[in-house]
């Protein structure tokens, strides 16, 4: 992404942020807009209508129409800054909203992993969802600079028309002021990436201190304090770091404040010089000592205005480098379109690692997967097993070597069009904190709202009596989070145990019914005995003429699968049917007799295992 402090990048910013302000506020920006030139031009015309009123009542003239003027400029005054502010918010709240949207629409884009496994790019789309909520504070603070040098412009006209001299001399006073409070805003600005790890660690800790996932470990570890410490003590890390610039930042505008007083104290000076020697009359110092007070005091806006909306904008280079940033997966093209899965997947000469600091997860693998074929993969942890199943859904692209479906590589075709053909049940499933209809439905967005396929998929999975028994059935509220409404009063939801869980992420997968590659990864890794075998049983009839892919620490579920293949270090080490390795020795032989050794019974042993009671028979 390209460097936010650049000017042009800072230029290329506040376009895109005035097009997206533009965009969302419409008819209530225009109304900003010509509330904010009367806003602006309410304080000029009082100053010039006040020096017509002193020179009436001091040479005898009519002071009416003047007084008349200055009362409905004083109620312009009043009532200007209430209407300015609500359509500032109005039009603050439609910017962010259509700027956060972009921001969700952009990383909806980075359809693989890569992205969020980056830390660099968490820190700037950290950065990019704070400026996209901020879009209206960049709106108000641009629209305060103009309504500044609108203010300013007529000022500086009227100080111009009694002293050209000390005009240019308050002037030239801000140059340093402008230049300091620039350079201090692109201090700010760093600071906030240069604390972005800090801040996300410090937020890890407090997530886990606040949260019910590691509250049961925290407990009865003991580590509270431990964590509470480390939260601290990563707030103190960020708030030395801020000090340090808020010391810079007093220094340099205490010097500059010493600066300015100089000047309105000169400018005083020679004001009450000139009318002592009759060069100036009452109104034109009455004039020039609001002149001077009113373009120093609009200046020091303006330069903050522009030092804040400066910040802004480099903040903002990150929200538009988030937008700007190129899809983490090549999209070919022209694209191909996907066959249907009549021969297979085939896997030719994949190696994969994550980048070329990290090692080899997959070393030259080679593997046909025929079309209604059920394999499995086993292997020891860190095999690659894991990944095998990242890079078939395509979440990344192997390093060398290509995947085929059906002879097409399937970085040639739409990634939608890919994981529209592939269900799947991950190790690490989601538990969302949503009703459970909402919870099995998210396997297929399309079925939200059809009762009877939702329901056919809990059956499969073996979850749906369990939700039929909730409070509300499948309306019920899979979390205590937050609160469900159930005859008008709220109530709590339900947390189920790890099992019911995995079942949950069963039938999200039963739900693509349709699809013609089925990923199992450690599908019932979460459950007991029976309720293993009566998934497994569910789940080879569900499977049935689909091509299927299994992976499993349990060898004894995987036994029956048409292909067993055994991973290690990255290889292909062994491949056959489960008789076949069982008989050829190896890992596969190996591992299987460690795992079963405990269910054999020795002959001759009589007694129980330790710490298994017998109960004899009546």
């Amino acid at each position: 992404m390209p460097d936010s402090g650049q000017p042009r990048a800072v230029l290329s910013a506040a376009a895109v942020a005035a097009r997206l302000t533009c965009r969302a506020a419409g008819v209530s920006l225009a109304a900003y807009i010509v509330v904010m030139v009367a806003e602006a031009a309410a304080p000029v015309a009082a100053a010039w209508f006040t020096k017509l009123l002193v020179d009436a009542l001091v040479h005898g003239g009519s002071a009416l129409m003047p007084g008349i003027v200055l009362a409905a400029v004083g109620v312009c005054v009043a009532v200007l800054p209430a209407l300015s502010g609500l359509l500032n918010n109005v039009v603050g709240r439609k910017a962010a909203l259509l700027a956060t949207a972009r921001l969700f629409e952009a990383t909806g884009r980075q359809v693989g992993l890569a992205r969020f496994e980056d830390p660099a790019f968490a820190d700037r789309l950290r950065l990019a969802q704070q400026a996209a909520a901020g879009t209206g504070s960049l709106a108000s603070a641009g629209f305060g600079a103009g309504r500044s040098v609108l203010m300013l412009g007529g000022f500086v006209g009227s100080l111009t028309v009694i002293s050209p001299t000390l005009t240019v001399v308050v002037l030239l006073a801000a140059v340093p002021v402008l230049a300091a409070q620039l350079r201090l805003s692109r201090r700010r600005a760093d600071l906030f990436l240069a604390l972005g790890p800090t801040e996300r660690r410090e937020l890890f800790y407090a997530q886990l201190l606040t949260t019910v996932n590691a509250a049961k470990e925290i407990r009865l570890f003991g580590i509270g304090v431990f964590l509470r410490d480390r939260m601290l003590g990563e707030r103190k890390t960020a708030d030395a770091a801020r000090l340090r610039l808020d010391l810079r930042e007093g220094a340099v505008e205490s010097g500059l404040g010493l600066l300015g007083a100089a000047v309105a104290g000169g400018g005083l000076l020679w004001a009450a010089l000139a009318a002592a020697r009759g060069h100036l009359g009452v109104g034109d110092v009455t004039v020039l000592l609001t002149a001077v007070a009113s373009v120093q005091g609009g200046l020091y806006s303006l330069i903050s205005s522009v030092a804040s909306t400066h910040q802004s904008l480099l903040l903002f280079g990150h929200y538009v480098g988030v937008l700007r940033a190129q899809p983490d997966l090549p999209v070919a093209q022209p694209v191909r379109p996907l066959p249907a899965l009549t021969r297979g997947i085939e896997l030719r000469d994949v190696w994969f690692r994550y980048s070329e600091n990290h090692p080899w997860i997959l070393r030259g693998v080679n593997l046909f997967i025929a079309q209604g074929q059920s394999v499995a993969l086993v292997g020891l942890n860190g095999a690659g097993k894991s990944t095998l199943v990242k890079l078939l859904c395509r979440f990344y692209d192997p390093s060398r070597g290509s995947i085929q479906w059906d002879g097409v590589d399937i970085r040639d075709v739409p990634v939608e069009a890919l994981r529209a053909r592939i269900s799947c049940v991950f190790q690490d499933y989601m538990t969302y904190d949503m009703s459970a209809e909402e919870n099995i439905a998210v396997g297929d967005i399309a079925g939200l709202g059809n009762r009877e396929r939702i329901e056919a998929a809990a059956r499969h999975a073996g979850i749906d009596r369990k939700l039929r028994s909730l409070p509300d059935a499948y309306d019920t509220l899979l979390t205590r989070m937050f609160f469900a409404t159930r005859g008008g009063e709220s109530a709590e939801g339900v947390v189920l145990s790890g099992g019911e869980w995995q079942r949950i992420a069963l039938a999200r997968a039963f739900m693509r019914d349709r699809c013609e590659l089925v990923v199992l990864d450690e599908p019932s890794s979460g459950l007991d005995a029976e309720a293993e075998h009566e998934v497994h049983a569910t789940m080879q009839k569900h499977r049935a003429g689909r091509t299927t892919l299994l992976i499993s620490h349990r060898l004894n579920t995987v036994r029956d699968a048409d292909l067993i293949v055994v991973l290690s270090d990255g290889q292909i080490a062994q491949r056959g049917t489960h008789q076949a390795l069982l008989a050829g020795g190896g890992d596969y032989a190996r591992l299987f007799q460690l795992q079963s050794a405990g269910f054999r019974e020795e002959p001759g042993l009589a007694q129980a295992p330790a710490g298994l009671v017998q109960v004899p028979a009546p």
